[in-house]
């Protein structure tokens, strides 16, 4: 349970800094990322005293990585997300592996879901937001002399990075009441 515990202190660390910045450092994720693989891998050995088994632990914590960062980047790629949000889900699955760092994902954007209209509420964006919002889904469909151009104010940023802590949380405590 030792990777749920790294996992949540970097992603609070991360989550407190993104909140006051909007940035979450590389030296954060970067280095959470180098770290994880090796964290598997000698945890491996320990266990087992075999390599072959630890060597597969370092592959599945970077396949966790991938796992977790692929969608993140596709829509960072967009302009949709910021890529330290990318870089912390990739360390997000690193040290949760893929399965469990992609259930921690999955209550991010969940959470995300629930605290982006109350803080664009708080801010008196969220009826503009819905708004543009409905003509950002509606303008595929229109013929392209009928479309509007989609404007950087028509976008609103959220920052990610507790809603990400809160993914980390959630599967934290429901790993510990599992196992």
């Amino acid at each position: 349970m030792i990777e749920l515990v790294v996992a949540c202190a970097v992603t609070l660390v991360a989550a407190i800094l993104d909140w006051r910045t909007g940035r979450i450092p590389n030296w954060l994720t970067f280095g959470g990322l180098a770290v994880a693989p090796w964290f598997h891998f000698f945890r491996e050995v320990k266990q087992s005293g075999v390599h072959a088994p630890a060597w597969s632990a370092m592959g599945y914590s970077t396949l966790g990585a991938l796992a977790c960062g692929l969608v993140p980047f596709l829509v960072a790629r967009k302009g949709a997300m910021g890529g330290g949000d990318v870089k912390l889900f990739a360390l997000v699955g690193a040290w949760l592996l893929p399965f469990r760092g992609i259930e921690a994902q999955l209550y991010a954007f969940a959470a995300a879901c629930l605290i982006a209209p109350a803080f664009l509420a708080y801010e008196g964006k969220l009826i503009s937001t819905l708004k543009n919002s409905f003509f950002l889904l509606l303008n595929p469909l229109l013929p392209q002399a009928k479309r509007r151009p989609v404007e950087p104010e028509m976008m609103s940023w959220f920052r990610l990075g507790p809603a990400i802590f809160i993914g980390v949380l959630l599967e934290t405590v429901i790993s510990w009441k599992i196992g």
